[in-house]
């Protein structure tokens, strides 16, 4: 739950507006940075303490507590929180050092992505147009629609390796079917231009033409342009994507929870796979750094080891 901001010290409502304005952090984070701050400002007021200043013997404490019930990944993002926010501190002058800097984040383990092989995937995007959901709860013909909407999303998801944030967010108009491109909207706002096959222009112009008319005629009337609608006319959120995909894959039997952006893993993996350039994937997928995507390597280590076997002089018989 997001904190009353009104209750926070005037150094963290300084701070959310700069996550907000000039990092053009997502709502997510500036909501899970505002509450771990929000936690730390009431453990330092506690403990007879100031915001400012503070040392690195009370972050730590603070860590310390927090780490019940918490895993490396969470104290991590914590650590970060209050790291970033000592550094805004620091630059506007209302601190004269950043504590934080000194604290040792917790080891985070390495988890490869969750992949699924090429022939499950096509089963899975393929499964709304192809699966008869007779005997299914609901009215057949509201049934027909949603599935035409979920053909076009699948297709999308895994074809244009999108985060279900940027799909949920996308509009009519900014989708070229023509071009078979897509205007993005990334992390911290940055817009990228993703291309997309025509399995998924396809099924995206069946949506448009025959599916997303009706939704919009709900009393959502259409979201203002949002593309993915919901059966009552409102923009389609991410859970519902995700419950959605839940459905399709109990539907082909798979035997294992798919998450969205599992679809986005396998979007770069199998384009790794078949030869593609790994700068190239970055641009894709809108990472910031190489390194985010080269954890893809990992993943697909049969081929690479299949290259180096056929190409190294030393690995030849």
């Amino acid at each position: 739950m997001a904190p009353d901001r009104s209750s926070l010290p005037d150094g963290l409502q300084r701070f959310a507006a700069h996550l907000e304005t000039e990092r053009r952090a997502s709502p997510h984070t500036v909501k899970a940075y505002l509450a771990d701050l929000a936690r730390y400002a009431e453990f330092l007021a506690a403990s007879g303490q100031p915001l400012v200043p503070s040392s690195p013997a009370l972050v730590r404490a603070w860590l310390a507590r927090a780490s019940a019930g918490a895993g490396a990944v969470s104290l991590g993002r914590k650590l970060s929180a209050v790291r970033s926010l000592y550094r805004f501190l620091v630059r506007e002058g209302l601190a004269e050092s950043n504590p934080a800097r000194a604290v040792a984040g917790p080891k985070c383990p390495k988890r490869l992505p969750d992949v699924l092989p090429e022939e499950e995937v096509a089963a899975l995007v393929e499964a709304p147009a192809a699966l008869d959901e007779e005997g299914a709860p609901g009215d057949p013909v509201t049934r027909r629609l949603l599935a035409l909407r979920d053909a076009a999303l699948l297709e999308l998801l895994y074809g244009g390796g999108l985060r279900v944030a940027e799909l949920t967010g996308l509009d009519v108009d900014e989708v070229d079917l023509a071009e078979r491109l897509v205007r993005v909207l990334g992390k911290r706002r940055k817009e990228r231009i993703v291309p997309f096959g025509r399995k998924a222009a396809a099924a995206l112009r069946t949506y448009l033409e025959r599916s997303r008319p009706a939704l919009a005629a709900g009393a959502g009337g259409g979201a203002r342009g949002a593309l993915f609608l919901n059966v009552r006319g409102g923009r389609l959120s991410a859970r519902s994507v995700a419950r959605r995909l839940d459905r399709w894959v109990k539907a082909i039997g798979l035997q294992r929870h798919v998450h969205p952006h599992v679809l986005r893993h396998c979007f770069a993996t199998h384009l790794l796979g078949n030869g593609a350039d790994l700068r190239g994937i970055q641009e894709l997928l809108g990472h910031a750094s190489l390194s985010t995507t080269q954890r893809y390597t990992h993943v697909d280590w049969k081929r690479l080891a299949a290259v180096y076997d056929a190409a190294h002089p030393r690995a030849r018989r």
